[in-house]
């Protein structure tokens, strides 16, 4: 199972290899950019992030009270989803990491084949953290967001993924599993306190 689910006949890590080559001294740097703005650490900055462009959509002019109404309510849905799912995966994340307890890329290949850009770390690869946050971020505030902010979230996402390959922090498959695990908690908490707003009208 783990050779079809984890190491794709091979293609994980021959697709580590291609992106993980990939570097320059610049690069590097750009890249642990985006490893750092999707630390979980970072979770409180986000929020009140959240919070501020809230209060500044609903400060707006023209609208009607149930329009802000209406608003008001759709960014407590966004906010809710983005902190509860946090817990969740944060959760998730530190139960999961331990229990597979799977070799990073410099334990796992042969050091000299491995570029490494920061801490060198050596277990707990599966699923990469960062890419998780930062798909839980997007994902928890896209109802919510523009087409622009949209496509600046898609952005963060595939640049998080990447850094965390390019850095020599994690598999190609590390990334997909964060991506996927943040997504569907992110909606399943949704269609919960969907299903619960619904039941109370």
């Amino acid at each position: 199972m783990k050779a079809i689910l984890y190491d794709w006949g091979g293609a994980n890590i021959w697709l580590f290899h291609a992106i993980n080559g990939f570097h320059s001294a610049f690069l590097d740097r750009f890249m642990m950019i985006g490893t750092l703005l999707a630390g979980h650490e970072n979770f409180p900055v986000y929020l009140g992030f959240s919070c501020l462009f809230a209060i500044g959509s609903l400060s707006g002019t023209g609208r009607d009270a149930e329009m802000t109404r209406k608003a008001a309510v759709s960014w407590l849905m966004a906010i809710s989803v983005l902190c509860i799912a946090q817990m969740l995966d944060g959760q998730m994340i530190s139960l999961l990491k331990p229990w597979l307890d799977f070799p990073r890329p410099l334990l796992a290949l042969p050091p000299s084949s491995v570029h490494v850009y920061g801490n060198p770390e050596y277990h707990y690869s599966l699923p990469s953290g960062h890419a998780s946050f930062a798909m839980l971020a997007v994902a928890s505030l896209w109802p919510m967001m523009t087409r622009s902010f949209r496509l600046l979230g898609m952005i963060f996402v595939v640049w998080v993924g990447l850094s965390r390959i390019m850095l020599g922090a994690h598999f190609p498959a590390d990334v997909l599993a964060g991506y996927l695990s943040a997504f569907l908690i992110v909606h399943f908490v949704r269609k919960v306190l969907e299903s619960t707003l619904s039941q109370q009208k």
